[in-house]
């Protein structure tokens, strides 16, 4: 099957009866007090629960850290991937990177990735602080946004170097080096196994791109997934809460399990940024209720 085919065809999705049907318990589930220590025990990697969701801070980007955390628990999620928007993971001064984490780990968050982060030029001075902000984040993978294709070998020093996984993140057909996880794919294909991709359902439709066969061809070197959906996969603007559009969910938690993803699942909800608490509230339930729907925990 070719990697770069159009959504055109009928996509086989979990209805919204379906999802009522399996998993309605689970949208209370997301609105409930439980703890964070309990929703880390929840989102552990087993047999029960081959999927684990996080939250991409973007999503949160017109509020602070405070609320973020607020945010977190009202949904009764533990992973999070950070970015330095707002005071959510501040690049420096260093001290202020620690504070962001103390702070997140005092409250059961854990923090899986930073990102998206980019590297604008081929010169160790402004590679090195980017893994050391990483370091400092306690995390094992950069989400990188626009590395240049001839900055890579430079980067891979770094990789080996820190031993910190680079997911290079793609924009879909805006992007003018990155347009699917195939051109990662291409680019990265003989270099170090820490050299991969972080997949953006979303950019990836749009870029003509089947994501689960994307998924299926990345596989080890799939190191982040940035989770949305959308009602036309021609157009960026038509961003919905995840079920609510075409986006093949339940195929892409498959094609992860089979190839036993070791990663997250991020929410990346980049629309209603002044509000977006009921979309986000939805779209996280949705996802919860497909893995119920498969006969999986979450």
């Amino acid at each position: 099957m070719s990697t770069n085919r159009r959504y055109d065809a009928p996509i086989m999705r979990l209805s919204r009866r379906e999802f009522l049907r399996s998993g309605a318990a689970l949208a209370a589930l997301v609105s409930s007090p439980a703890s964070l220590v309990t929703a880390q025990a929840n989102e552990t990697m087993d047999e029960r629960r081959p999927i684990r969701l996080g939250m991409a801070s973007y999503t949160f980007r017109n509020f602070d850290r405070a609320r973020v955390i607020e945010f977190m628990k009202e949904l009764n999620l533990a992973n999070l991937n950070a970015k330095d928007v707002g005071d959510h993971l501040p690049f420096s001064p260093p001290g202020a990177t620690q504070q962001a984490v103390e702070d997140y780990t005092s409250k059961g968050i854990r923090l899986t990735a930073v990102g998206t982060v980019y590297f604008p030029k081929n010169d160790d001075d402004d590679i090195r602080p980017k893994f050391d902000y990483a370091k400092r984040a306690g995390v094992g993978v950069i989400v990188a946004g626009d590395p240049a294709p001839d900055t890579l070998p430079r980067i891979e020093k770094f990789v080996n170097e820190y031993d910190i996984r680079i997911a290079i993140h793609n924009h879909g057909p805006e992007d003018k080096l990155w347009h699917s996880p195939m051109d990662v794919l291409k680019a990265v294909g003989s270099m170090d196994p820490r050299m991969g991709c972080c997949i953006d359902v979303g950019h990836t439709a749009r870029a003509g791109t089947d994501v689960v066969e994307a998924i299926k061809a990345a596989g080890p070197r799939l190191f982040d997934v940035h989770m949305k959906d959308l009602t036309d996969f021609h157009s960026k603007e038509s961003q919905v809460s995840v079920g609510d559009g075409i986006m093949p969910v339940r195929g892409i938690f498959e094609a992860l399990i089979a190839i036993r993803y070791k990663g997250y699942v991020d929410l990346e909800y980049e629309v209603h940024a002044d509000d977006p608490m009921p979309g986000v509230t939805q779209s996280i339930a949705y996802m919860r209720g497909v893995l119920a729907g498969m006969g999986y925990q979450s």
